[in-house]
């Protein structure tokens, strides 16, 4: 029997269309990866494997099964998204353990392209953190099992990473889904506002929150884009010579970036000068006030998300950080930092076409009960290791994780793309020709 783990979402999916593997078949090999594994990685909250298999024997029996571009292909969802009969337990003890009666938009737009949801995946508490861990699990990179997944999508980053779904859905309000795929060597793009539904929490952190894909492979991120966006992501097919800018400094005051980043940084460069493209060093104009406006935000969104909660089913770390939010929420709600970041970086960006940073400042910290620490030791930690993904939640302009470089340790590095609003096909095709030039391990060896 031909074995379907390992394969990416584009395999699977024309496999299942021309016969040579039928929807239970693919979904039963990736169920029992995750029997074997997960009790290493704690990817998951929740494994569906009965409801899984019965779901992919509805889908062989569709009349359009040859037509559909997710055709038996294995997903995780993240625990902070509807999946029909599932609770959403979003990380914590003060959600209601209640089946959701319908799917979130996402992930009904998933399942109708032939996907089948295996199971929802870790997160930390009301997704708040970039680590994941709480009263429903630790999810670990496995990469690196000492050290986290990363958060707030890390149990769907980790599902990906250990090879029992080829792709998984997650979403981003700060980094969530670029922080995880970097520690996990994983491709994720976060688009750019507007492009997916996003319907995440009680107001998606004032529209800076975003779903999007992870996946191995730069075509299973476009595939999935594309099916969560409704309509095809391709980006030019041969984008010319572009103007890259690199930035290797982080955006935050006082936070230092570590030589492996830097490094993959300035070998991707490197990669993309031979590819043709305009690269120089040049800095975005971040203002000084950045970290004032990231911690700001970044808070408020988790005020608005606990209003409903009772408090007292909380972590610590997570009523302090509503309760530091309620103070910044009337000046967030009214307030035009984000349209003043906007106009700042708007010139910068007419310049050159791409920015491309260090994915992270340092490796992920190490996997600990991260919820049982104080709220200090928890930002400073995030801080110092993920300062370069909130700037572009605040612009609500599309980025992406791209693998590139390795730790001492083996576990991967990444670097970040950015770009201009709508050029997320633009940037998907740069990932794509760095992907050709320099090819990355897919999953962590695990077996």
């Amino acid at each position: 029997m031909t074995n379907w783990v390992g394969r990416t979402a584009v395999e699977i999916a024309a496999a299942v269309r021309a016969k040579e593997v039928t929807p239970r078949e693919a979904v039963a090999e990736h169920l029992a990866r995750i029997e074997r594994l997960d009790g290493r990685i704690g990817a998951f909250r929740v494994v569906r494997a009965a409801a899984a298999l019965a779901e992919a024997d509805e889908l062989a029996a569709r009349a359009d099964l040859a037509e559909l571009p997710l055709a038996g292909v294995p997903l995780a969802v993240k625990d902070n998204l509807g999946v029909r009969g599932e609770s959403t337990r979003v990380g914590s003890a003060a959600t209601p353990d209640v089946p959701a009666g319908a799917d979130h938009v996402t992930v009904a737009r998933l399942r109708a392209a032939g996907a089948v949801v295996v199971g929802l995946t870790n997160v930390p508490e009301l997704c708040v953190f970039g680590t994941t861990e709480g009263v429903h699990g630790t999810a670990r990179n496995p990469w690196d099992t000492s050290r986290t997944a990363g958060g707030s999508s890390g149990g769907s980053a980790a599902a990906v990473a250990a090879g029992m779904t080829p792709i998984a859905l997650g979403n981003d309000g700060m980094g969530s889904l670029r922080i995880p795929a970097a520690n996990c060597g994983l491709v994720t793009i976060k688009p750019g506002h507007g492009v997916v539904p996003a319907g995440i929490g009680e107001g998606d952190w004032f529209g800076m929150s975003e779903n999007g894909p992870l996946a191995t492979t730069v075509e299973d991120a476009r595939l999935m884009l594309s099916v969560l966006a409704g309509a095809e992501v391709a980006g030019p097919a041969e984008p010319g010579a572009l103007r890259v800018a690199v930035s290797v400094r982080s955006p935050l005051a006082g936070v230092v970036v570590t030589r492996p980043y830097t490094d993959a940084a300035r070998e991707a460069a490197g990669v993309l000068v031979r590819a043709g493209h305009h690269v120089e060093r040049a800095e975005p104009p971040y203002p000084l006030s950045l970290g004032v406006t990231s911690l700001a935000h970044w808070t408020a969104g988790t005020a608005v998300d606990a209003q409903s909660l009772d408090a007292r089913l909380l972590t610590r770390r997570t009523r302090v950080h509503a309760a530091v939010g309620r103070r910044f929420l009337n000046g967030v709600r009214g307030g035009s930092a984000r349209e003043e970041l906007r106009r700042r970086l708007e010139p910068f960006f007419a310049r050159y076409d791409v920015l491309l940073t260090p994915a992270l400042a340092r490796r992920s910290p190490k996997a600990a009960p991260w919820h049982e620490r104080g709220w200090l030791r928890n930002i400073a930690v995030n801080t110092n290791y993920s300062p370069l993904t909130p700037p572009w939640n605040l612009t609500g302009w599309p980025a992406m994780t791209v693998p590139f470089g390795t730790l001492p340790s083996g576990a991967p590095t990444a670097v970040q793309l950015v770009g201009r609003p709508g050029t997320e096909g633009e940037l998907l095709r740069l990932a794509e020709q760095m992907e050709t030039l320099r090819p990355w391990r897919r999953t962590a060896p695990l077996d």
